[in-house]
């Protein structure tokens, strides 16, 4: 009877530094992108300006992560605008709704 041997081998590959580059130019992009809310949020006043921008950012910021982490940039353009497309009706809607319900206080009986 013959023994067999039950060791695997491992194999370590070399690291793809191309790979971690674009994780750290990803990771350098967002943070940016919060550092700058940050401040805004700290130096702006309160108004309309700082609440677009603020929006405005953070569909920035969901894009770029859609697009590096989930690996939509690869992918066919029209998956991409079938996620995106709705996410901008989505945040009308939002607005649509938040001036809407604050019209509703202004109406007399």
């Amino acid at each position: 009877m013959e023994i067999q041997d039950t060791k695997s081998t491992l194999e370590v590959t070399p690291r793809n530094n191309d790979k971690i580059k674009k994780i750290w130019k990803t990771a350098g992009i967002l943070l940016a992108l919060t550092v700058a809310e940050f401040i805004m949020a700290f130096t702006m006043d309160r108004g309309i300006l700082l609440y677009v921008l603020f929006i405005l950012l953070t569909v920035w910021k969901a894009k770029y992560i859609m697009m590096e982490f989930m690996h939509l940039g690869d992918e066919a353009k029209p998956l991409f605008y079938s996620i995106i497309v709705p996410l901008i009706f989505l945040v009308w809607l939002l607005i649509a709704l938040a001036k809407e319900g604050t019209d509703i206080f202004l109406m007399r009986w």
